[in-house]
């Protein structure tokens, strides 16, 4: 295993809403992906998903109030709950996710990516 120099994979795409992996542990997926705009909401029945800011802000939508994520900051949204991330400017995050997460939960969307890109 190589380190891995964020900013490196960063600069290697430029769309959004596509999700990157960059390494796995414990059956766990490192992903990065670029985020502008709005999502779609879903959830995941089966696993919680950890969201951390690189760059940018980034908001998280919840059925009852809001999470509101700066450079630097976590937040992991439970399982089984209904979120919509959503970025006014472009943001970067990392995800920490089960390989088995579906993209969009059980939601088909424009946005919805079936296969995970190794980069």
């Amino acid at each position: 295993m190589k380190k891995i120099n964020l900013l490196e994979k960063f600069n290697l795409f430029q769309e959004h809403w596509t999700p990157k992996i960059i390494g796995e542990l414990n059956s766990q997926h490192v992903k990065i992906a670029k985020v502008h705009g709005e999502f779609v909401w879903h959830d995941h029945a089966e696993e919680d998903e950890l969201f951390m800011v690189i760059k940018g802000e980034l908001i998280i939508y919840l059925r009852d109030g809001q999470i509101t994520l700066k450079e630097g900051e976590i937040y992991i949204v439970p399982k089984g709950v209904e979120h919509n991330p959503f970025a006014e400017e472009e943001c970067w995050i990392l995800l920490f996710e089960p390989k088995q997460t579906e993209h969009t939960g059980k939601v088909d969307s424009a946005l919805t990516k079936k296969f995970g890109e190794w980069i």
